[in-house]
């Protein structure tokens, strides 16, 4: 089976709510006018310009602009989040007398009116959310598989781990087909539970050749595959991308259960020679239809298994849409879910009618349906997750870090916040981003970080203190979109990217906060094409 798989508005102009804010439109306390310089040292505040130093100020109220990358295994599980950020707590609003603010620029998403200076008039400002020293959303990303476990090895460049359930699955296999080997092979005595070992092992070998098929069907098609994962429920090809043409699909979906049937009759081949009721017989005789059980299984037609794949690529070529073939599969996996949970105990009952009063009638069919409803979850679940996948993909096109970016503002690093947060107020931006003489950009201002400043200090801290240092991994292109988008954000989590243009110039700041916001709108529409 193949996986293709705080914030604030600028404040109001007739200020309803006295708490700080923490976007930098927002306006300071105190905001420097032109005609004030700040003397050597620390800058002055307007109101007050015979106080020579903040009697408030202590190291206590910096705000740290590390973060905490907690890594990625690789899986997607994901997951397994990309940062973890730690802002200063809110400070309690200030009930004092305060100057008057001036008014922030209205919203240009509601007005025709672009600021002063535009140059970019179609960038659209994101909303934050409301709140005050929260940390930001983490950036979306595509769902992933199970994690990681024991590597194995890289055949044709594909890393090959053994998930710990394995381990569980296989100790269940030597035990149930230990007890088979009792019954046929009397003899073996206790050595019969190495030979169901050897099976248990040989048979998730040919899982593994199961899907090694869909990797190089997959990598002949340029689709680049993130591992392959053995774990309980078989083994899982997780492909990063999907194929491009419903027959490619279909090829890539049939190459496992056709190489299956192919083990199939190697084995079934190789058993003709073999003496019936000796080891190897029954080891090649128990291959053989095991393989040819894993092919039938994975041939029924609804996702996530390979027989569904095939069916959303004949659905896809008839309508010409892939989310349709998907719907269609998808649901038909659903179908398929509820009646192997109602009808493999019925079966299994019926072969015991007439065999007489049987003490193991009871656990065997209490088995079963254990059996029977761990694989109808993981189908219904194999299901839904498809579907979210599809619709994740369909939306992913819409992130365009252009759109999404916020206009910002250079300061230099001796410009205290008041200041640049006036600055940013005037130019209608969001964003601020700290320029050495030359007006190279160094570092970005962490809007988390200004919200744990208060107003009324403002004027003695520089923003430059609240910035983050710029990596190569924090300078994004404005022409990224969709997936491609996501994975430069995953890279290197942040809070905030510098966006450029091809030619190197600024063109904004994006913010991993609105990343998010737009990806759960997007998702909350229903698809177009469904």
């Amino acid at each position: 089976m193949d996986v293709s798989g705080g914030s604030g508005q600028p404040r109001p102009g007739n200020d309803e709510s006295a708490e700080p804010h923490t976007d930098p439109t927002a306006p300071a306390g105190g905001p420097v006018r032109p005609g004030d310089a700040p003397t050597a040292g620390r800058p002055e505040p307007a109101q007050a310009p015979e106080r020579r130093e903040d009697p408030d100020r202590t190291d206590e109220h910096k705000v740290s602009g590390d973060h905490e990358d907690t890594g990625d295994p690789g899986e997607p599980g994901n997951p397994t989040g990309p940062s973890d950020h730690t802002a200063a707590p809110s400070p309690a609003p200030d009930t004092e007398a305060r100057p008057q603010h001036p008014t922030p620029p209205e919203d240009p998403r509601s007005s025709d009116r672009a600021a002063p200076d535009d140059k970019h008039p179609e960038r659209a400002h994101a909303h934050a959310a409301s709140g005050q020293g929260t940390p930001p959303p983490r950036p979306p990303r595509p769902p992933r598989g199970p994690g990681g476990g024991l590597l194995m090895g890289r055949p044709f460049g594909v890393p090959v781990y053994v998930g710990p359930s394995w381990f569980l699955v296989a100790a269940l296999i030597t035990w149930v087909f230990g007890g088979q080997l009792e019954r046929v092979l009397p003899d073996l005595g206790a050595a019969r539970y190495l030979v169901s070992l050897f099976f248990a092992v040989a048979f998730y070998g040919s899982v593994l050749v199961h899907e090694l098929a869909h990797t190089v069907v997959a990598l002949r098609f340029k689709l680049p595959v993130r591992r392959i994962q053995l774990q309980f429920f078989g083994g899982v090809s997780e492909i990063e991308k999907e194929a491009e043409t419903p027959g490619r699909e279909f090829l890539l979906a049939f190459s496992g259960p056709l190489l299956s049937l192919v083990l199939g009759g190697v084995f079934y081949l190789a058993l003709q020679p073999v003496e019936r009721g000796t080891v190897l017989g029954v080891l090649l005789a128990a291959l053989m239809i095991s393989n040819l059980v894993v092919a039938a299984f994975n041939l029924l037609p609804g996702l996530p298994l390979d027989g569904g794949r095939m069916l959303r690529a004949v659905v896809w070529k008839i309508s010409g849409r892939p989310m349709t073939g998907t719907v269609a599969a998808a649901w038909v996996g659903r179908a398929l879910a509820v009646s192997v949970l109602i009808g493999l105990p019925l079966v299994s009952q019926s072969t015991t009618f007439g065999a007489g009063p049987d003490t193991s009638v009871g656990v065997d069919t209490v088995t079963d349906a254990l059996l029977a409803a761990i694989i109808a979850a993981i189908i219904w679940t194999g299901a839904g997750n498809s579907l979210r996948m599809a619709r994740l993909r369909e939306h992913l096109p819409e992130l365009r870090a252009r759109t999404l970016t916020r206009r910002a503002v250079p300061v230099e690093t001796n410009t205290s916040l008041a200041e640049a947060l006036r600055r940013a107020n005037d130019a209608g931006a969001r964003a601020l981003v700290v320029v050495d003489g030359h007006g190279a950009p160094l570092s970005l201002v962490r809007e988390s970080a200004i919200a744990g400043v208060p107003e009324h200090r403002r004027p003695w801290v520089y923003a430059s203190e609240l910035a983050q240092d710029l990596t190569d991994g924090m300078r994004v292109s404005a022409e990224l979109a969709g997936e491609d988008l996501l994975n430069a954000l995953r890279a290197t989590p942040a809070t905030e990217y510098l966006v450029v243009e091809e030619t190197g110039e600024i063109y904004g700041v994006l913010s991993a906060a609105d990343v998010e916001r737009a990806f759960v709108r997007a998702m909350a529409r229903p698809s177009a094409s469904a």
